[in-house]
């Protein structure tokens, strides 16, 4: 019981603070338009959002890969 008990209360206070800070999670991505896109999924403490990159596999145009934290335009606590 105490194990579910930490593990809420863990849960609860990185979503806090993904709230606060406004930065999400990547939890998904794949390419798109002949491999010159990715589409990038990140969870927020406000929900998904989707980001579109430019992509190339070798990094000389755009990026290889999805950044694994990326920062939202609306934040809760600009102070």
């Amino acid at each position: 019981m105490r194990f579910i008990i930490r593990t809420v209360m863990l849960i609860a206070l990185v979503w806090i603070g993904l709230l606060l800070s406004g930065y999400g999670v990547l939890i998904g991505s794949k390419e798109n338009a002949a491999e010159l896109g990715l589409q990038c999924t990140y969870l927020t403490a406000r929900g998904t959002s989707t980001v579109q990159y430019l992509h190339t596999k070798s990094g000389f145009l755009g990026i290889t890969d999805c950044p694994l934290l990326r920062k939202s335009n609306i934040v809760v606590d600009n102070g």
